[in-house]
């Protein structure tokens, strides 16, 4: 939470909000900082202390007394579960308070199975890597999605690809099990999360692209995620595709950008020349294998994905564009034909300082972002607060 100098209120979350960048701080500094009174200090000091968040240490610089005490932010307090669902796989993790990861498991699933299927095997992975799970050292849990979501109420809107998922309380059904706060969102805006906090920190204007069994885009707007009036923003996969009018797409549409160059399409183009291939995986393989096929066809994908970003660059204007996903790991190729659109297509100013990069946390990405969405919410005034309180 972003504090207010010299505001006479600060609160419990206000003053963690400081030592959440890694700089112990003395009662004083604190003070100084907050503009606080040191009994007002002391006070909220003492909740953050009694809920283990913060730690105290005999470290501080010595004015001729005793050193005074440091007081510290204690990530270890609790844990955060974090799962990125894909269409075919998900990656499950334990974190702490700052994202640090202490478990990571891959789990092979199909989200066409539904809710029923899904969600109890997220709770069997996280209970196998926390045989001990007590509702009392967890934070949260936060759970991406591949398809809309309303963030609110953590409910999938009219996900394309997930039968018996519309509509379906992802929180309750998780949140019954665990007994901690449930956070649900879109898969892709979780990876921007992650990619941003983690790997980009200083980019204010950012679009993460997602390319894999689907097409998805986070958005990072002035800093913040933007999700949009109803959680659908970035669904880039579903935007029409120039030259593409017959190709029918899993959604029901013709000519969506997913229906030519998802993973699966890739892999139906290379069938069809010959070339053995049957998921996203398989594809970026036979790219890094030197395949001369391969490559041209994700060229040709990073092409037809670059001119619809083209169009988000000239309507968003960001700084920095990532690229991740398991077709993204086929590399330069996908990125040549990326850039090769942007670049053609987009006017010269709003390209003269942008960037178009490779994913930097790769595959965790998704669960990075999952913890910082749980972590950002538990520790807020409006929910911190009111739990010391």
């Amino acid at each position: 939470m972003d504090r207010v100098p010299g505001s006479a209120t600060a609160s419990p979350a206000a003053i963690l909000g400081l030592l959440r960048d890694g700089r112990p701080r003395t009662r004083a500094d604190i003070a100084a900082e907050t503009g606080l009174a040191r009994s007002a200090v002391r006070t909220r000091l003492d909740a953050l202390l009694g809920a283990g968040l913060v730690t105290e240490g005999a470290n501080g610089q010595s004015t001729g007394g005793r050193p005074a005490d440091l007081f510290a932010f204690n990530a270890g307090a609790r844990s955060v579960l974090a799962a990125d669902v894909g269409a075919t796989r998900a990656r499950v993790a334990v974190t702490d308070l700052d994202g640090r990861l202490s478990a990571v498991e891959e789990v092979p699933l199909d989200i066409a199975d539904g809710p029923t299927a899904v969600l109890p095997l997220l709770v069997k992975t996280w209970r196998g890597m926390l045989p001990d799970l007590d509702p009392a050292t967890l934070a949260g849990v936060g759970i991406g999605l591949p398809g809309p979501v309303e963030h609110s109420t953590g409910k999938p809107n009219n996900p394309p690809i997930m039968p018996g998922w519309d509509g379906f309380d992802v929180p309750a059904a998780v949140g019954a099990e665990l007994g901690v706060p449930v956070l649900v969102d879109n898969e892709v805006n979780l990876m921007a999360l992650g990619e941003h906090t983690r790997c980009f920190p200083d980019a204010r204007h950012v679009i993460v692209v997602k390319m894999a069994t689907g097409i998805g885009a986070g958005f990072i707007s002035n800093g913040v995620l933007h999700r949009g009036a109803a959680g659908a923003a970035g669904d880039l996969g579903h935007v029409h595709a120039p030259g593409a009018d017959d190709v029918l797409c899993r959604c029901g549409n013709t000519g969506c950008l997913e229906a030519v160059a998802g993973g699966p399409a890739l892999a139906s183009t290379l069938r069809s020349r010959g070339v053995e291939a049957r998921t996203a995986a398989d594809v970026a393989r036979l790219v890094r294998e030197g395949n001369a096929e391969a490559g041209r066809v994700v060229r040709q994908a990073g092409r037809e994905v670059g001119e619809v970003l083209a169009a988000c660059v000239s309507m968003f204007n960001p700084s920095l564009i990532v690229v991740g996903g398991l077709v993204a790991q086929s590399g330069e190729m996908l990125l040549a034909g990326v850039r090769e659109s942007v670049y053609r297509r987009s006017l010269p100013l709003a390209t003269q300082d942008l960037r178009i990069v490779t994913s930097k946390a790769g595959t965790e990405a998704g669960v990075l972002g999952a913890a910082v969405m749980v972590v950002e919410h538990v520790l807020s005034a409006e929910v911190l607060d009111r739990r010391l309180a």
